[in-house]
């Protein structure tokens, strides 16, 4: 039997589809304030479980006859405010996933980021061997989903049988207004400003197929492999989305230093009205860096074409117009 975690979120729901629509059962979990998306509804395949992340004893009630677990659930933020809340869910769910798969002789496949990997030494894209070093310009979320692998690697250390996935930025209409989804979002209000970042970017469907894959291979344990479909600079990636959407792209760049004071002022805006602000240090500093990735590592084990970027633009696209 599989478990899902995080089964109503945007990565989860995408692979329980893939997985129903193949005629297999699943029970995933989910919070009990979740509302679990509509292509999800009326299916008999699945059974919904409300699991707290930090509680080992709701997510042992879920482990009953489970052979292989897909490790979706996170807190994903860029708040200040929400650091020790995601630090907490993120490390410690990820602890007790990691045990029960030990305990009941799971296979795991787990969804990290490429957050949690190192910078590149040599100005190549980076790949699996540049490993994380502690910078105290870091992200919460950032070391949040470090620690969180860590501790799949120590599960690894003491047998478990586990993939690690590290996908970059994550693309797919299903995404709504909510985390990667909120830079499209903001295109269709008309967005004038562009950071000056470079970013890579994958489609969800790929990545849910890929953990497919990776989890039927069972020669393949004890490895990680990111998954970047593209790298492109913020711009490239904004006016192509502008043009189908059929927006006027953003024309004015963003230096990093005029994002940090913008971002600043608008925490503090946010504080005084008790509010959260959509921008923050964090993704600020996140949307100013210069990043790339590379998969050729996957490509080795497990060649893979990727949806082109223009069709999974295109589909986000036409959600907006239908709205």
């Amino acid at each position: 039997m599989i478990l899902i975690t995080g089964g109503t979120g945007f990565l989860g729901a995408t692979l329980i589809k893939q997985l129903i629509d193949l005629g297999i059962d699943v029970i995933a979990t989910k919070r009990s304030s979740s509302i679990i998306p509509q292509q999800l509804l009326s299916s008999s395949l699945i059974q919904w479980i409300d699991a707290d992340m930090c509680n080992y004893f709701d997510l042992e009630e879920a482990f009953q006859n489970i052979t292989e677990v897909y490790h979706c659930a996170a807190v994903v933020s860029y708040q200040k405010q929400d650091a020790a809340h995601m630090k907490k869910v993120n490390m410690e769910g990820t602890s007790h996933i990691v045990n029960l798969c030990l305990e009941h002789g799971a296979r795991l496949v787990h969804v990290s980021s490429v957050a949690a990997l190192g910078s590149s030494k040599n100005q190549a894209p980076v790949d699996e061997r540049d490993y994380w070093e502690y910078d105290p310009s870091m992200s919460n979320y950032a070391i949040s989903k470090y620690e969180s692998e860590m501790q799949v690697w120590r599960g690894i250390a003491e047998g478990l049988d586990a993939v690690i996935v590290n996908p970059s930025v994550i693309l797919g209409a299903a995404a709504g207004s909510k985390g990667s989804g909120a830079i499209f979002s903001l295109i269709n209000k008309g967005l004038k400003y562009y950071p000056t970042g470079t970013v890579g970017v994958v489609d969800v469907e790929d990545v849910a197929t890929i953990m497919r894959s990776l989890m039927t291979d069972k020669t393949i344990s004890g490895e990680r492999f990111i998954i970047n479909n593209v790298n492109l600079s913020n711009k490239e990636l904004l006016d192509k989305a502008s043009a189908l959407m059929g927006k006027t792209p953003p024309k004015v760049a963003v230096p990093p230093v005029v994002l940090t004071i913008a971002a600043t002022l608008a925490t503090l805006v946010a504080t005084i009205k008790n509010e959260k602000s959509t921008l923050t240090i964090d993704s600020a500093r996140a949307s100013s860096e210069k990043l790339a990735y590379s998969s050729a590592k996957l490509q080795q084990v497990l060649p893979f074409t990727y949806k082109p970027l223009e069709t999974t633009l295109k589909e986000i696209a036409t959600r907006y117009s239908q709205q």
